[in-house]
Order: C-alpha cells, then sequence, then structure tokens
C-alpha cells in the first residue's frame, strides 16, 4: 500500500508571498515521514511551478520516494523533447519514476490549453495514446515513428532512461473508453470518483481490458487522487476545503465533489473514508492537501503522515479478507 502526497507547486497553495524553494524542503519532510510518493500536476489554470521542473529539483533531493505527475498534460509539450526530458528525470532520480498523463479536461480547464498548444482538440485522446507509444519506442532506441498523428524519421539517439522500457506509464480518466484504455496499455489507473463503489466498478473494467489484451492485473497500478483534510470535524474541514477550492478552481467545494473524490472530517473519520476506497481495491493513495499557504499544509502534512499506518493496515485487512 502506496501513500502519496501532492506537492503545493501552484501560487493559490504557497502563496505569491512564499518560497516555492520551499517545495524542495517539503517533499524531503513528507519522504522523512512516511510518504512513499510526491507527486505533482502539470496545467494553466494558474501560476504554478511547472511539473517537470519540480521532479527534476526534487530528483536529487529524494532517496526513496516515487516521483510522480498527476497528471502531465503531454500536450503542451513537444512529444519528443518530452521523451528527453522523462528520462533526464528517471536517470536522475535513480529509476523513481511514474508518469501519469492525461488528455486534458472539457470546457475552460482543458480546451483553450490546446489553443495555446497549437494542437487539434479533436481526437485528443488518440493522439495521447500515440505520444505515449512514441514515448516508449524512442525509451528502446527506435529511430523513427510512423504513426497516425507523429511521424518522424532519422531521429538523433535519445537519452534512455534508468529503466529498460522507461517509467511506468499511469492513465488519468474513468470513463468508460478510458478504463479500457489502460487495461490496454497503460501501466496504471488514476482516476478520481467521488463514490468509493465507482471506483471498484470501473477496477473490474479496467482489469476485464487487461486479461481481453493477454495482461494481468498485477501489470496495472490501481491508484487513487483524493483531496483530503484533516479537520476538528466534517463541517470544519468542509468550510476550510471550500476556501481551498474556490482559491484553485473558483468553484464552490459542492462543484468540485461531483467529480473529484473528498475526504474530510476528523482523522478517524477522513481513515474511515480512506479506508472504502481501500477496500474498493485502491492500492497507491495520491493525497491532495486542501489546505492553503505551506505552514497550513506542512500541518496537514503531519495530520495525515499519522494515518498512514492504519491506511496500510486497512489495505493488509482487505488484501486478507480476500478483496482487491
Amino acid at each position: 500500500m502506496d501513500i502519496g502526497v501532492l506537492l503545493p507547486t501552484g501560487t493559490a497553495q504557497w502563496g505569491t508571498d512564499g518560497d516555492p524553494r520551499e517545495l524542495v524542503a517539503f517533499g524531503r519532510t513528507a519522504e522523512r515521514s512516511g510518504f512513499s510518493s510526491l507527486f505533482v500536476n502539470d496545467s494553466l489554470i494558474s501560476p504554478r511551478v511547472e511539473a517537470l521542473t519540480m521532479l527534476a529539483a526534487l530528483a536529487p533531493a529524494t532517496k526513496t520516494v516515487t516521483l510522480g505527475t498527476g497528471a502531465l498534460l503531454p500536450f503542451l509539450r513537444r512529444p519528443i523533447q518530452a521523451a528527453q526530458s522523462l528520462a533526464s528525470i528517471d536517470l536522475l532520480s535513480g529509476g523513481r519514476l511514474t508518469v501519469t498523463v492525461g488528455a486534458g479536461f472539457p470546457g475552460r480547464f482543458g480546451r483553450p490549453f490546446y489553443t495555446l498548444s497549437e494542437v487539434p482538440w479533436e481526437r485528443r485522446f488518440a493522439r495521447l495514446d500515440e505520444t505515449v507509444a512514441l514515448w516508449r519506442a524512442l525509451w528502446d532506441g527506435a529511430d523513427s515513428f510512423h504513426g497516425e498523428f507523429l511521424r518522424f524519421t532519422d531521429i538523433p539517439p535519445a537519452t534512455r532512461p534508468f529503466r529498460a522500457g522507461g517509467p511506468p506509464i499511469w492513465l488519468a480518466g474513468a470513463t468508460p473508453a478510458a478504463r479500457a484504455r489502460t487495461g490496454r496499455m497503460y501501466d496504471g489507473w488514476l482516476p478520481y470518483p467521488p463514490d468509493p463503489a465507482d471506483y471498484a466498478y470501473g477496477l473490474v473494467d479496467v482489469r476485464r481490458a487487461a486479461a481481453d489484451a493477454g495482461r494481468t492485473a498485477e501489470d496495472i497500478t490501481p491508484a487513487l487522487f483524493v483531496s483530503v483534510r484533516v479537520d476538528e470535524g466534517v463541517e470544519t474541514g468542509r468550510q476550510a476545503l471550500d476556501a481551498y477550492v474556490r482559491a484553485s478552481y473558483g468553484m464552490p467545494l459542492e462543484e468540485l465533489e461531483k467529480i473529484q473524490a473528498v475526504v474530510t472530517g476528523s482523522a478517524e473519520q477522513v481513515h474511515e473514508g480512506l479506508a472504502r476506497y481501500v477496500a474498493a481495491g485502491a492500492r497507491h493513495i495520491v493525497i491532495r492537501l486542501g489546505a492553503l499557504d505551506l505552514h497550513s499544509q506542512r500541518d496537514q502534512l503531519e495530520r495525515i503522515a499519522a494515518l498512514i499506518p492504519a491506511v496500510r493496515a486497512s489495505a493488509d485487512h482487505a488484501s486478507a479478507s480476500g478483496g482487491s
């Protein structure tokens, strides 16, 4: 059972008066506190430290934690250069990189960024899958690639990652099509369904698609992205999360939790909420800390770190009971 944390790389989280260089120390603190992964998100919604730059800074500053993206948006970057950057981070971290990718949200959180990137919005999912196929080919030493969207000949020798075949690549997304694509070609699944029952149902779909493609359940890491706030109780936690969501997304909490997993309340209530996802099959939980400013983020980091043994015990219990 792995429990990771999303670093607060956006100015809405660490504050315009804060020092973003403290994020490296924040990551080291998380590693010492028992978290097994550090994730960063990738967006143009608000100013933030760029995702791959942050991971490159963390690579030599940490020792054991997985370094991940949640999720990287490949359409923001030229595909061959992105492959080089990812391979470089995998090298600098000694093979600790995990790359979750996504195609972006509809509406104002996605489509305008395709325009800025000069990449067509249409058939974005097929383009994403082909970009991942290109990366894997380059990491295996290919000198050409001929797909539907991406065509290259006489590619110079590419930077080879630390691990043969490159870092694991997970897919973010929970639609039926995304679940089927995860089962066929990705190494992990990182959705954020508001209902644990939807997670369990989706994981069945992922594993069914994997079996149809000649793969096993063990080939795919079942992960979860969830916003968490440990507070005095549910009401105070929701108030703090509402302020966080409004600052980060410009929407109330009630709107966000229709589409994203949110767990808040006392330490016991948060443990119970996370345990429901564990029982549904999640085995790598990436926690977004529901707090504004680095001081409050550190407080939440400490509170959630205290829950790590209990959440891992829930996973042991689920496995012993014959769960996912």
